[in-house]
């Protein structure tokens, strides 16, 4: 029986499939944007995952994830918002420096935080609905930027960047923020194949394996993060990036 965080019960669903742990966001009339509750939960669940030697995947159904929820974001402070972010990277921190395999079960949008949090994941397995966009620099915000070109590459994370590009299912498998492309019924099973391919290595050498194919930019993320979010005006080009949205 899973353990899950009871203040994310409402927010998450808790299963496994074999030795894979799976979050399911259960946000859909919000596209699964990430509110303070999910993001605690997904990282108590990635902890637990991690302390217990097992891959672990993140699902979200027909949406995977729309990003930082900004429901509500005129009524915070400054300070607030600014701790939310910066609870949201120590959550894609421990997603991309986990010491097990992840999974990020994409079957359709991915934007913002959400685009980030699959791109922490080793594993991007999508369906042809999946799709990226990372608009956080359309309000001075500095997420996930180097996760991004780590995967992509310098000159194709910039023009996804600075155009606002919407990376559709295809173009996303040829660059490589997908790792794989599967039909609707086959995101779990090609999961669950990837867990059992993995079988002959220990967990030690499974943690080697992706510590040292991995970036140690944490700090500096976090740093330009932080950056952004204290420029003045933070709440403002919130609100300008969301009345451009609605025009």
């Amino acid at each position: 029986m899973d353990r899950a965080p009871p203040e994310s019960s409402a927010v998450i669903g808790f299963n496994e499939a074999g030795v894979l742990r799976i979050a399911t966001l259960a946000r859909p009339e919000q596209a699964n944007a990430l509110d303070p509750a999910l993001v605690a939960g997904l990282g108590a669940f990635v902890q637990q995952a991690a302390e217990e030697g097992r891959p672990f995947a993140l699902a979200g159904g027909r949406a995977f994830c729309g990003g930082f929820d900004l429901g509500g974001f005129e009524q915070q402070s400054e300070g607030d918002l600014l701790l939310r972010f910066v609870r949201l990277e120590m959550l894609l921190q421990s997603v991309s420096r986990a010491s097990v395999p992840s999974f990020a079960l994409i079957g359709g949008a991915a934007i913002g935080a959400g685009a980030d949090l699959a791109v922490a994941c080793t594993y991007r397995i999508g369906t042809r609905r999946a799709r990226f966009r990372f608009p956080g620099f359309r309000f001075g915000v500095a997420l996930g930027t180097r996760r991004l070109a780590a995967i992509v590459g310098t000159d194709r994370a910039r023009a996804i960047l600075l155009a606002d590009a919407t990376v559709g299912a295809e173009e996303a498998l040829a660059i490589g923020l997908l790792t794989h492309l599967v039909e609707e019924d086959d995101l779990l099973p090609s999961a669950e194949r990837l867990v059992a391919a993995q079988s002959g290595l220990t967990p030690p050498a499974t943690a080697r394996i992706l510590g040292l194919t991995g970036r140690d930019t944490d700090d500096a993320d976090l740093s330009d993060l932080v950056r952004s979010l204290a420029a003045p005006g933070l709440r403002e080009r919130i609100a300008s990036y969301l009345a451009g949205k609605t025009r």
